[in-house]
C-alpha cells in the first residue's frame, strides 16, 4: 500500500476493491488514466473481507465466480467446486500479485463525502482517515451488499451476551461449540451460518419470518483431474455469459427452454429430477421461462421443490414450517440459496424454529430474545443474519452531494432512476457499476462487473479521445429505463415476494424493482443502441 498523503488529483477515482472496482482499475490503467481505488477494508475482496463468518461460501460455482483474464486462469484452481471465503480472499491475493493491483489502492480509507465542483468540473472526495482527493470522474463500484441491515428491536443494548451482524464478523473467528445460539434470518447467510452451527451448539434457536427455498449445492472437493476438466472450453464459457439471461455459461436454453407446453407432467418430472441431482442452480436458472411469469408453471417448480425438501425432514409439522404445502410466495422471485445440510439440522433435537409470524419478536432481554408468547428463548450468542440495504445502501451511506447541493440520499428517496444502471441525472461525471438498475443482483457477480464494466470504460475513453469533460444522464434518459424495468416487472411474480430484489426488505425504502430483470442478452443490447446512436441518453458538455 503507497504511503498516505494529504491530497492527490485523479484523472478517476474508483471507490470499493470487489470485483468491480479491480476491474475498472484493471483496464483503466491499460489505457493510462490516472486512477486509485480507495477500499475502506484493510485488504482486496469486497464483501469477501467482511463476510467471513462460519460457514460462508460462493454459490456460484468456482471457475464462473472468478474474472475470465487469462492471465489469472491459467495457473488458478479453486480445492472445491463452490468455494469458501478464505479461499476467494486467496484468489483476490493471487490476481493482485499478477496483476499488481495494490500499488494503485488506498486501503482503510473509507469515502464519506463528495462534491461536485461546477467550475473546475471535478469532484471532491473526503474520506474518514482525514485523506482527500480530486478527480474528474468518480465511479463507484461498493457492490450490492455492503450496508449490512439490522432490525430496530428494542432492548438490543441490554443483552448479556455477544451479538454479530454476519457481514461484521470478527476476523479472528469465533467459537460456536456448546453455545446456545440464536440466528435471526434464514436468507442465504443464515443458511450458511446455521448449517454450521446446528452441529456444534448446545443449543440452535433459528428465528424464521420466510422460509428459503434453498437448492442442493452438491459440494464436492476437486483433485487434479476435476480441475483440469472445469478448464476445458473455458474461453468459450466465458464468451458465453454475455448471451445467457444471468451472465452464466447455461441458462433455461440449455435445459428446460422457455416452455412447459408440449411436456407431460412425467416428461417435466423426469426433467426436474435429473436439474435436482445436478443440483446448483440449475433448477432455477435451467428452469422453463415461465416460472417468472405463469403462476401454473411456477406451482409444479414449486411443488417439486416442497416434496424434495419434506423427503428429508422427519417432524411434519417442521417440514410445514420448512415447506410449506402452500407456498408463501411463488419459486424463484426471491434470491435461492445453495444448501449442504440445511435441512437436516432441523431433525436434531438440539434446534428449535421460531415462526416469526406466529409469535413475533417483542425484545431482546438480558438473557436473549422475548416472543409474544412469553417465551425467554436463552442465548449466548445472537446472529443478525438480516441482509443488507441491497443495491443502493452502499452509495447512499455515502454524502454525496451534486452541483445543486442535493445528496444521492434524497434524489433516490422516491426510487432510483438511473440510465442503463450507471448514471443518475443531476450527478455529473459520476458512475456506477454492478448497481442499481443492472443485472447486478439477478447477475453472476464477476460477470456483469466485467460486462457492464467493459462498457464503463469504454465511456470514459469516448470521452477522452473527444476531449469531453462532462457527462450527465438525461432526466428523460433515466425515467424512460425506469419505465422499461418496471413495466417488464409487472408482468411477472416478482412483485408477489418481499425481497430485495423489489427493494421491500428495508422499511420505509421505495418499493421497486431494484436490478435490470430482462437478462443480460438484452441489457447488453441496448448498450449497443445507445453507442451506435452516438450515446444518446447521455449529455456531453
Amino acid at each position: 500500500m503507497n504511503e498516505i498523503t494529504p491530497h492527490e488529483n485523479l484523472d478517476i477515482l474508483v471507490v470499493g476493491a470487489g470485483f468491480s472496482g479491480l476491474y475498472q482499475l484493471y483496464r483503466l490503467r491499460q489505457l493510462g488514466f490516472k486512477v486509485k481505488i480507495y477500499e475502506s477494508a484493510p485488504e482486496l475482496g469486497g464483501v469477501w473481507y467482511w463476510n467471513c463468518y462460519p460457514g460462508a461460501r460462493c454459490d456460484t460455482y468456482g471457475p464462473m465466480y472468478q474474472f475470465s483474464i487469462e492471465e489469472l486462469w491459467r495457473d488458478w484452481d479453486f480445492d472445491e467446486l463452490y468455494p469458501s471465503w478464505d479461499k476467494i480472499r486467496e484468489y483476490f491475493q493471487h490476481a493482485d500479485h499478477k496483476l499488481g493491483l495494490s500499488a494503485d489502492i488506498r486501503f482503510n480509507t473509507r469515502v464519506s463525502a463528495a462534491r461536485f465542483d461546477e467550475t473546475q468540473c471535478r469532484w471532491s472526495i473526503s474520506t474518514e482517515n482525514g485523506h482527500s482527493a480530486s478527480a474528474q470522474f468518480l465511479v463507484l463500484c461498493t457492490g450490492i451488499g455492503s450496508k449490512p441491515h439490522r432490525p430496530e428491536i428494542p432492548g438490543l443494548d441490554d443483552f448479556a451476551g455477544r451479538s454479530f451482524h454476519t457481514a461484521q464478523w470478527p476476523q479472528k473467528g469465533v467459537d460456536l461449540g456448546g453455545q446456545r445460539i440464536g440466528v435471526l434470518g434464514t436468507g442465504a447467510t443464515g443458511v450458511q451460518v446455521i448449517q454450521e452451527a446446528g452441529p456444534v451448539a448446545a443449543h440452535l434457536t433459528v428465528f424464521q419470518r420466510t422460509p428459503n427455498m434453498a437448492l442442493p449445492m452438491r459440494q464436492r472437493r476437486l483433485d487434479e483431474a476435476d480441475k483440469r476438466a472445469l478448464k476445458v472450453n473455458i474461453k468459450e464459457k466465458y464468451a458465453r455469459r454475455a448471451h445467457t439471461r444471468a451472465g452464466y455459461d447455461f441458462d433455461s436454453r440449455d435445459y428446460a427452454g422457455e416452455s412447459a407446453a408440449g411436456y407431460t407432467p412425467q416428461e417435466i418430472q423426469q426433467m426436474y429430477e435429473a436439474y435436482w441431482e445436478e443440483g446448483g442452480f440449475i433448477p432455477w436458472l435451467g428452469n422453463f421461462d415461465e416460472i417468472y411469469t405463469d403462476e401454473r408453471v411456477n406451482r409444479i417448480a414449486y411443488d417439486f421443490w416442497r416434496d424434495k425438501v419434506r423427503q428429508r425432514l422427519t417432524n411434519p409439522a417442521m417440514a410445514e414450517k420448512l415447506a410449506p404445502t402452500i407456498p408463501p410466495h411463488p419459486y424463484g422471485v426471491k434470491r435461492i440459496s445453495l444448501e449442504q445440510r440445511y435441512y437436516e439440522v432441523f431433525n436434531q433435537a438440539n434446534v428449535t424454529l421460531v415462526d416469526l409470524h406466529e409469535t413475533p419478536i417483542e425484545r431482546i432481554t438480558r438473557e436473549g430474545v422475548l416472543t409474544r408468547d412469553g417465551r425467554v428463548h436463552e442465548l449466548d450468542i445472537l446472529v443478525f443474519a438480516t441482509g443488507f440495504d441491497m443495491v443502493t445502501g452502499g452509495l447512499t451511506a455515502m454524502d454525496i452531494q451534486n452541483p445543486a447541493g442535493m445528496t444521492l440520499r434524497s434524489q433516490w428517496r422516491e426510487g432510483v432512476n438511473a440510465f442503463m444502471g450507471s448514471m443518475t441525472h443531476g450527478f455529473p461525471n459520476m458512475l456506477f457499476v454492478y448497481g442499481p438498475l443492472a443485472p447486478s443482483g439477478l447477475s453472476n457477480g464477476p460477470s456483469c462487473s466485467e460486462l457492464q464494466g467493459d462498457e464503463i470504460v469504454a465511456l470514459l475513453k469516448h470521452m477522452r479521445d473527444r476531449g469531453l469533460q462532462r457527462i450527465e444522464s438525461s432526466a428523460q434518459a433515466d425515467e424512460a429505463w425506469r419505465k422499461r424495468i418496471d413495466d417488464f416487472a409487472a408482468g411477472t411474480l416478482f412483485g408477489r415476494a418481499e425481497s430485495w430484489y423489489m427493494a421491500t426488505n428495508i422499511p420505509g425504502k421505495a418499493a421497486q424493482m431494484i436490478n435490470y430483470p430482462i437478462g443480460m442478452p438484452d441489457y447488453l443490447e441496448q448498450w449497443r443502441r445507445v453507442k451506435a446512436e452516438g450515446y444518446d441518453g447521455f449529455v456531453f458538455n
